[in-house]
């Protein structure tokens, strides 16, 4: 592992974020000397980031960890367009009624990992649309069309990647990568920003705001970008069986959110650990190193700072203590996801689907036909099963992991 001077660069390399940087050792000097602001921007596309966004998040609570400070940029300008990287096809286009929404919604989470304020390294939220919404095309065609090379912009592996598939690129999404850089450029404008993180598909797109900012204004700034994060079996970070891992409590409970810590892969707990969580790397050492069935407890310790950072202490506790009495007792513990059912009884299949616990029909019955379905303990064996809620509530369980609720309406 490389050593640097900063604590920044130090922190970041200790616990696994760094994948690509621009002119490390310069921005390694820089960040020993002041105080670097460094931003992260945000596209709007949902009420709700998903685990998928954590790590970024993470990062700028490394940032400030370290003493410098974070820039949350929302993307309400450029979420009328969209990201076309690495994207098989164009996003449906949001209102603006639509995206200013979303952008509320999002903001609450940030709350729970920096904090924000008006000192130097106090983070601060901005709204690309502020200077987006006002771009006059001509103009902007002239100060910076200019510095960019179509040639150049159609190498970056995000382009390349859809032409090479020939898969339709819109005008409009290529506009996006000129749009990226104009933010960096406007944030080193306005706040001294000096640092553009990302994931490593955003590398292309962060490499001409550095170009941008430098070729306009003469000014050095520099880039980090992120591993893809996958689990240990290949799959993509955040995406379930049962849909996106949610950050925010309204799209998914506190119970479903430390569920998904819990059922960790072994083999990616330690990585997980130095990436989601503050645990000191030595504690982390020691946790990873666990074997057997003692594996468990560390990612019990996993899910619950994972779940305390994002929903709070209580919230994290609660989770804990109703996996531990459904899993340890056999209980019914009151945070399990649950579904009130009128009527009187619910199909065993629109229960899977209810509870989140399969995205179709037939994905439920699949399920249902291997063996993975059970109602209060007893396996379904008929997709045609109805459940009967009356007085009392019924357990439907998905699997060994996961258990959720029918309650009369």
């Amino acid at each position: 592992m490389t050593k640097y001077r900063s604590d920044l660069l130090n922190l970041l390399s200790s616990r696994g974020y760094i994948h690509q940087a621009t002119d490390a050792a310069a921005l390694d000097a820089l960040a020993a000397k002041q105080v670097v602001p460094g931003y992260i921007g945000f596209d709007p596309t949902a009420p709700s980031l998903h685990v998928g966004s954590l790590v970024q998040i993470m990062l700028l609570r490394r940032l400030q960890q370290a003493g410098h400070k974070p820039i949350v940029l929302m993307g309400g300008g450029t979420g009328k367009i969209g990201d076309p990287s690495f994207k098989d096809e164009a996003r449906k286009l949001m209102t603006d009624e639509t995206i200013r929404a979303n952008v509320a919604s999002i903001k609450t989470v940030f709350e729970r990992f920096l904090s924000f304020g008006g000192g130097p390294t106090d983070a601060v939220m901005v709204d690309n649309a502020e200077w987006l919404d006002r771009l006059e095309y001509i103009p902007f065609l002239r100060d910076i069309g200019q510095h960019f090379s179509v040639n150049r912009m159609l190498s970056f592996d995000s382009v390349k990647l859809r032409l090479d598939r020939e898969q339709s690129l819109s005008f409009l999404e290529f506009n996006y990568m000129i749009l990226q850089a104009y933010d960096f450029r406007e944030l080193s404008r306005r706040f001294g920003c000096r640092l553009q993180m990302g994931g490593s598909d955003q590398w292309g797109n962060i490499v001409n705001g550095i170009e941008l900012t430098r070729r306009v204004d003469g000014v050095e700034v520099f880039g980090v970008t992120t591993p893809l994060i996958t689990t240990a079996d290949g799959g993509k970070m955040g995406k379930t069986m049962s849909g996106a891992v949610w950050l925010n409590e309204d799209q998914l409970s506190a119970y479903d959110y430390w569920q998904f810590w819990r059922n960790t892969d072994d083999r990616d707990v330690g990585r997980f650990l130095r990436l989601f969580t503050d645990l000191p790397l030595d504690e982390i050492a020691r946790l990873e190193a666990l074997q057997g069935a003692e594996i468990n407890e560390a990612k019990k310790v996993l899910a619950n700072e994972a779940t305390a950072m994002c929903r709070g202490r209580a919230a994290a506790e609660e989770a804990a203590e109703t996996a531990r009495r459904t899993f340890e007792e056999g209980a019914a513990g009151e945070a399990l996801p649950t579904h009130a059912v009128a009527g009187g009884s619910i199909g065993i299949v629109e229960a899977l689907i209810a509870l989140g616990f399969a995205g179709s029909k037939n994905e439920a019955r699949r399920l249902i036909k291997g063996g993975g379905a059970r109602v209060d303990g007893q396996k379904v064996e008929d997709e045609a099963l109805a459940i009967s809620v009356g007085a009392s509530t019924v357990r439907v369980s998905a699997g060994k992991k996961n258990h959720g609720l029918l309650t009369p309406a």
